[in-house]
């Protein structure tokens, strides 16, 4: 579990806690799920921060929670499956979502902390924690909620928003799409609707199907990101390292602000000022340049293998593409692996080259031996110095999520079950530059820094 040093805040006081159905009851049913959904069936979650403004700073608590429990009740009607509960499958042992209309949590608090007593929003503090609800999870997903929420009034009359979400029920698209909906059917201090949010499509299709439902072609690839992390995970067994042991590290959450300006210096710095025809992304220049600092600063030895994983959404991947509104899980880990010498030795184009190899990589025969290779026990991944993950938010600008008066002036996540994970997000009020909010071990953090931003001025 990550830890950050914190304040001595004054408590945060909870004044209603409820359970939200949907406004139309559905059907009972189960919705199966897919291998890359049951991964993690855990609650991720964001705070949404309002600094106050004079055009909400006599708005009422209650008017505001009652503005969300009625925007969440229709939209529960229409995502009916977050209003469920996770059910484990007695014939193979399986995680599915049964749709039983049970609801979601509303929890209103306030605090006296104002809100620019807590600094920079976007570096993780463990005030934060207080922002959220948390259920007590006693082992049974039956029992456990898919969605909470907490709205927080501040002493200075803002407001924040703290969201729960279940991986199994979203990913990053999905969630964006759904806190969109029941932001704009809330219609706090605005004309409801206005958004445009494709109808959902819970069926998961053929993202649930493995390999023994599906036509394998003879020539099927096999998934590197999983054959790279086996070979990882060997050569770390066979150098002595104790995995259960890195499981329990303490991580240190910094985020690092890079101007779209600092990005195209950076672009202009790598390829020089004439590019020709090579293109290249911020996402991608960015990646192999935190690939080759983590790397460093995590001291790995020149012959060691080491890898950089990223998320890549299969969504427009597959042929043909799934539906639009597709709801769940769609993003598969592509792969590039290099020993460390290599990887300090090379040239960030020669990097970005391979990362573009992985990427287009991806089509259905890859997904589909994605899939199949978790169909066995998943296990906690454990945090390998030799693994480098980075996850792409920056096309889900939750920030833009407006529940009470415009958009938000931050929307922080905590962290996450992977607290080693790289998340760009894109920056409010910039919107060609990236945040990177990343899970450091205390005693690289220094030497991380160094190399991250050293050679991006």
């Amino acid at each position: 579990m990550a830890t950050q040093k914190n304040g001595n805040f004054p408590t945060v006081c909870v004044t209603k806690c409820l359970s939200v159905h949907p406004k139309s009851l559905q059907p009972q049913q189960i919705l199966s799920l897919s291998n890359l959904d049951r991964q993690c069936p855990l609650l991720m979650y964001l705070v949404f921060f309002y600094k106050p403004t004079s055009v909400y700073q006599n708005l009422s608590l209650d008017l505001v929670f009652r503005k969300l429990k009625s925007g969440l009740e229709e939209t529960l009607s229409v995502w009916y499956p977050a209003a469920g509960r996770l059910s484990l499958n007695p014939n193979d042992g399986k995680l599915n979502i049964w749709c039983n209309n049970k609801g979601a949590i509303l929890v209103e608090a306030v605090t006296q902390v104002k809100i620019s007593e807590l600094g920079d929003l976007f570096q993780y503090n463990e005030f934060l924690e207080k922002l959220v609800y948390k259920p007590v999870f006693n082992g049974n997903f039956a029992e456990m909620p898919l969605v909470v929420a907490q709205v927080t009034r501040f002493g200075c009359g803002g407001y924040s928003v703290g969201i729960g979400t279940s991986h199994s029920l979203f990913d990053g698209p999905g969630s964006y799409d759904f806190l969109r909906a029941w932001a704009s059917n809330s219609a706090i201090m605005k004309d409801k609707g206005g958004i445009e949010v494709h109808k959902p499509v819970h069926e998961r299709g053929r993202m649930g199907m493995t390999n023994s439902h599906v036509a394998k072609s003879a020539m099927a690839p096999r998934a590197a990101a999983i054959d790279h992390l086996y070979m990882l995970i060997k050569n770390a067994l066979g150098a002595g390292q104790n995995l259960s042991e890195m499981g329990n590290m303490n991580y240190v959450t910094k985020t690092f602000h890079l101007s779209g300006a600092m990005i195209e210096s950076f672009k202009r710095k790598v390829f020089g000022q004439g590019r020709g025809n090579f293109s290249c992304s911020s996402f991608e220049l960015v990646a192999a340049h935190i690939w080759k600092a983590r790397t460093k600063a995590m001291g790995v030895k020149k012959e060691a293998m080491v890898c950089l994983q990223f998320a890549v959404d299969t969504r427009n991947k597959m042929v043909p593409p799934l539906p639009k509104g597709f709801s769940g899980n769609a993003f598969v880990l592509a792969s590039v692996a290099l020993t460390a010498g290599e990887l300090e030795q090379g040239s960030h184009e020669g990097i970005v080259e391979k990362i573009k190899k992985a990427k287009n990589s991806i089509n259905n025969d890859y997904v589909n031996a994605y899939n199949e290779a978790l169909e066995g026990p998943q296990g906690t991944l454990p945090p390998l110095k030799e693994l480098t993950l980075v996850s792409d938010w920056t096309r889900m600008p939750f920030h833009n999520v407006d529940f009470v008066h415009g958009e938000a002036d931050a929307a922080s996540p905590l962290i996450s079950p992977i607290p080693q994970v790289a998340y760009f997000m894109q920056n409010p009020t910039d919107v060609k530059g990236i945040d990177v909010r990343i899970g450091l071990l205390p005693q690289t953090v220094n030497a991380f820094s160094h190399y991250f931003l050293n050679n991006l001025h």
